[in-house]
């Protein structure tokens, strides 16, 4: 009998412990997150210079966010903001939740609507931000946080644009891991092309006839073609370029890339098939493809894919499964 008494208390006291135990880890996973919470608000209020170096304070963490610029919406959904984010610009078509959000507008955004939607804070673009002074001052003047981001020419800029917007937001952390992906997947791009003996000459088409376009030395574009060890045949040339056609046949690439093909019906048939090109490289080869314009325009996230898309148009053997 005192046995059993024994291993009854023995019990009685066990489940105590255990008891005690699990409300001391509540106890503690409530502090911890406490701490978590103040750490995050401790953050604000912040202040950051824009890309026209204007200064502009947060007093605290932004709740609702309206993007001007398909870039921001990227970046702001890749740091899983889709319930902050309130308004996007008519173009954004990427994730899939961009859809489901409040369109302000194209170039000439709504100011009105913008305003009914009560932002904390508006993330404008240093390529549109003159054009739109007056609109941008408007919500200003509303009281509305406006901050410019700088129109990066660099991946280095990308880096530093998706940090800045982490910080405004409260993200900072997700953004450092995010740029710390990008950049081990653009290293492991570079690699792999690294492999190559003989560089490929590449022709890149921005925009079809009979306007053509192409980009010279200080793109985008142009830095992806040396980042995959390949030419770009236009490099003598600065910014974006309209096209002679006469050149780029003489120039005589080895590979074509267009990226207009989710806009015009197939962009492939139009550089094989036009007057004149059928003894270039590329064409008599079958070495002309297309790349979708957002994943090597857009300065966000997805810019990586852009490279590897670039890199697998031009050195398709590399990355055969």
């Amino acid at each position: 009998m005192k046995h059993s008494i024994k291993v009854i208390f023995a019990l009685l006291l066990t489940f105590g412990i255990l008891s005690g135990c699990g409300a001391e880890s509540e106890n503690v996973k409530k502090e911890k997150e406490n701490e978590e919470v103040s750490k995050e608000q401790s953050d604000f209020p912040i202040s950051l210079n824009d890309a026209l170096d204007n200064k502009v304070t947060l007093e605290e963490q932004p709740k609702h966010i309206v993007s001007l610029i398909p870039s921001n919406t990227e970046i702001l959904f890749e740091l899983g903001l889709n319930e902050e984010i309130v308004g996007v610009s008519d173009f954004d078509n990427y994730p899939e939740e961009a859809a489901d959000k409040e369109k302000i507008g194209g170039m000439e955004f709504n100011v009105e609507k913008i305003i009914s939607l009560d932002p904390d804070l508006v993330l404008a673009h240093e390529s549109t931000a003159i054009s739109a002074e007056e609109g941008l001052d408007q919500l200003r003047n509303a009281g509305v946080t406006v901050y410019i981001v700088q129109d990066a020419t660099s991946f280095e800029e990308v880096y530093t644009t998706m940090e800045n917007i982490g910080v405004l937001v409260g993200k900072k952390e997700e953004a450092e891991s995010i740029i710390s992906r990008m950049q081990t997947d653009l290293e492991s791009i570079k690699d792999e092309t690294s492999k190559v003996t003989e560089k490929k000459r590449v022709y890149v088409e921005v925009s079809p006839a009979p306007d053509i376009y192409s980009t010279g030395k200080n793109t985008f574009i142009d830095q992806m073609l040396t980042l995959v060890n390949a030419e770009n045949v236009m490099s003598d040339q600065e910014g974006w370029v309209q096209v002679n056609q006469e050149a780029v046949i003489a120039s005589n690439p080895d590979t074509i890339i267009t990226t207009y093909g989710y806009y015009s019906e197939n962009p492939k048939e139009q550089v094989m098939n036009r007057e004149g090109w059928k003894d270039v490289n590329a064409v008599k080869n079958d070495e002309v493809r297309d790349v979708h314009s957002d994943l090597v325009t857009r300065t966000g996230p997805r810019l990586v894919e852009g490279v590897e898309e670039v890199a697998k148009s031009i050195y398709p053997e590399l990355f055969a499964e």
